[in-house]
């Protein structure tokens, strides 16, 4: 694990020398690529004006489109839709349940952003909602998938890795075709694996819609939201953009329309600098040859060097609150310590110029290419002078 990334992330890691930025989960720092490609969509957008869009719509969509397409295996890359935010897609497909209240099967590990959309729901009366517990985490996949199995469900939505636990559900393909319903809408929040481990959803494109995002391991910022939307599901969102109908613009609908694959999932105008970035990025990853299993790999490394220093210092704010500690266990890029004191000790870390992130009593702690092994001795070093 000798060679470094880190002279690629030069703008974000020259700006405060001194910050350890370990929160690779929260807000993954960009490459430099990436500010060519902010300052390319300015030129574009000065240059051609109104134009831009179809540059945007015939160049650098079809190009991220790609890109996901072919880290997720997807066989076909048509079915990628981007928006500003994940939240708006999945509000977009499940517009297209107009059965109300709509029937959840989730867990009671999911990211806020849904969790408290379905908390408003069923204040609302427009959701019926079963949770399954994630914990205990070995036999979780095989408890949720008995419970999709026995059907009458709406939607079922749970998370390809857990982002208040690092939990990874290594296998997808069970829990899907495990749902017994052929209109049930499955859809899998995988923000936390994407381009964070090896995601192969070939065997399951068809049924299940994913997810992701830029903001996190993609490394390329906000506004990089993306959802696959499988064929024949959720073909006609009420929730709708004009973008999802152009052909529509000159003549009128006689009925609403929807444009072919995951672009009837599109709203409407939006800043589309972050394709830029998102191209940018995945375009320098595959000339450094860097796949989401070698990422992982070489997090995983990190992971276990910060791990075997942590056990050394003997702390016990941290050593024996590791929610995954055993090495070998499917886990995603970040380390989560459970522990009532989360928000003091995030605290504490960050006067001393560490970043990392607390969810209610977990914190988190997750490296990226941006580190190497002196960055995980010099963390090791500041969190025993700041915890002792």
């Amino acid at each position: 694990m000798n060679h470094s990334w880190k002279l690629h992330f030069s703008r974000f890691l020259t700006a405060r020398p001194s910050r350890l930025h370990v929160a690779a989960h929260s807000h993954h720092p960009w490459p430099d690529v990436s500010f060519d490609a902010q300052m390319q969509a300015w030129v574009d957008a000065a240059e051609l004006i109104d134009d831009k869009w179809q540059r945007v719509f015939n160049t650098a969509i079809p190009a991220a489109q790609a890109h996901v397409a072919a880290i997720l295996h997807l066989p076909d890359p048509s079915t990628i839709c981007f928006a500003g935010n994940t939240h708006e897609l999945f509000m977009r497909a499940i517009s297209s349940i107009e059965r109300q209240p709509i029937s959840v099967l989730t867990t009671d590990g999911e990211f806020h952003s849904f969790n408290r959309q379905m908390q408003r729901f069923e204040e609302a009366g427009k959701a019926v909602i079963e949770r399954v517990p994630v914990e205990p985490f070995a036999s979780f996949a095989e408890r949720f998938a008995q419970a999709a199995a026995r059907g009458g469900h709406d939607l079922v939505y749970f998370s390809q890795c857990f982002y208040n636990s690092g939990w990874l559900v290594h296998e997808l393909a069970p829990i899907v075709s495990a749902v017994r319903d052929p209109e049930t809408l499955v859809i899998i929040d995988g923000y936390h694996g994407y381009m964070a481990v090896h995601t192969d959803l070939s065997a399951i494109a068809h049924r299940a819609f994913y997810l992701s995002g830029g903001y996190k391991y993609a490394m390329s910022g906000e506004g990089n939201g993306f959802m696959h939307c499988p064929p024949n599901f959720a073909l006609r969102p009420v929730d709708t953009g004009w973008f999802a109908g152009f052909a529509e613009l000159s003549t009128g609908p006689v009925q609403v329309g929807y444009a072919d694959g995951g672009l009837r999932m599109m709203g409407a105008t939006y800043d589309p600098t972050a394709l830029y970035r998102l191209n940018a990025v995945m375009d320098w990853l595959h000339t450094q040859k860097l796949t989401p299993a070698r990422i992982h790999a070489r997090v995983a490394a990190l992971q276990d060097q910060f791990l075997d220093g942590l056990d050394k210092l003997s702390l016990p704010l941290l050593n024996s609150q590791l929610l995954i500690p055993a090495r070998g266990q499917p886990r995603g890029n970040f380390l989560c310590f459970r522990t009532p004191q989360a928000g003091a000790l995030q605290a504490r870390l960050k006067s001393a110029e560490v970043i990392c992130d607390y969810r209610d009593d977990r914190l988190r702690i997750g490296f990226g290419v941006y580190h190497d092994e002196s960055d995980i001795s010099e963390l090791l070093r500041r969190i025993a002078i700041t915890l002792a």
